[in-house]
């Protein structure tokens, strides 16, 4: 290795390390947020008992707000957590552009590379969303998620740097590829609201969640909210997506002559978008809300995570140089 693939390395190898750290501060957060939720809907229901007035606005007990104040047991699991991911989603940019320095062109020529860019920009879709509203009930998700994106990527994805295929030496490996890692990212955000929508709605429905056992979900919001959420990034997803696919046929022609050519990864991004163009669809106009439309969002992100694994692993055609 050279001094940038070393660096490259390093802060890749720090950035899961800090990761993995804020997971675990999340965890935290969410299980003494809902602890904080539990206590006070006990406190309020025995002083309603005594006879003291309800809480106050008219808020039902169990949606009464409770404060994280600065000295509260949740605010300092919400801060190492809040550090660590910002702290490591610098130093995974640093290790990205190492990357990139290194190899002389964007790093997205690889499934290593792909693995360490998309992962990047899930963490850097929650930060931004993060910055216009609360959404730290994803952060143990995303940061999770990343976590095991590194973990894979540095030790069994990663390749070398290599001098790019005739194929992808085109502009429209800028265009076309780095919206296509951007767009996984904010599916990937989705998808973790998605999966919290489904949780919380089963433990709001069946006694069986009750008691202690899945708390933690008293300290996300609500099924609606939650899919409400997911609705908005699936729908900037798709409309990203969909550019992807339309830069994508445009390089085609340029590089072999014909737009479309049903290569097996051609047909998995059109499957792509046919699911979430149906999610969107259903959800809009056939009043598909809950349960049904979150297992089709479910379905495209999984349709997603199989044409960058299976169909570049296991199936030949011309992105076959994807999954070297």
């Amino acid at each position: 290795m050279n001094n940038l693939s070393d660096l490259s390395v390093m802060a890749l190898g720090g950035a899961t390390v800090l990761y993995a750290i804020a997971m675990v501060a999340h965890a935290i957060r969410l299980a003494r947020v809902a602890d904080d939720k539990a206590a006070a809907r006990s406190a309020a229901r025995e002083a309603v008992a005594v006879g003291a007035p309800a809480p106050a606005h008219g808020l039902p007990v169990a949606e009464a707000p409770v404060a994280s104040s600065p000295g509260g047991r949740a605010a300092k699991a919400a801060g190492i957590a809040k550090a660590t991911t910002f702290m490591g989603a610098v130093l995974h940019g640093v290790g990205l552009l190492a990357r990139g320095l290194d190899a002389g062109h964007v790093p997205w020529s690889n499934m290593y590379e792909y693995t360490i860019s998309g992962s990047f920009f899930a963490v850097v879709a929650y930060l931004v969303l993060q910055r216009k509203r609360d959404v730290a009930f994803l952060g143990a998700g995303v940061t999770g998620l990343a976590t095991v994106s590194l973990g894979l990527a540095l030790t069994v994805l990663y390749k070398d740097v290599d001098t790019l295929p005739p194929a992808l030496q085109s502009y429209w490996l800028v265009i076309h590829v780095s919206i296509a890692t951007i767009v996984t990212g904010i599916f990937a955000v989705s998808f973790i609201a998605t999966v919290l929508q489904l949780m919380r709605d089963s433990r709001d429905r069946d006694v069986r969640w009750g008691g202690t056992r899945f708390r933690w979900l008293e300290a996300v919001p609500t099924a609606a909210n939650l899919e409400a959420l997911s609705f908005r990034l699936n729908a900037v997803g798709f409309v990203l997506w969909t550019f992807t696919v339309m830069a994508g046929a445009i390089w085609a022609e340029h590089a072999w002559g014909r737009y479309w050519g049903w290569d097996p990864k051609e047909v998995w991004s059109f499957v792509i978008w046919v699911l979430y163009a149906a999610y969107l669809h259903a959800r809009t106009t056939q009043g598909w809300a809950g349960r049904r439309s979150a297992w089709l969002a479910i379905a495209g992100f999984t349709a997603l995570i199989m044409n960058f694994t299976v169909v570049n692993l296991f199936f030949q055609g011309l992105h076959t140089y994807a999954g070297s």
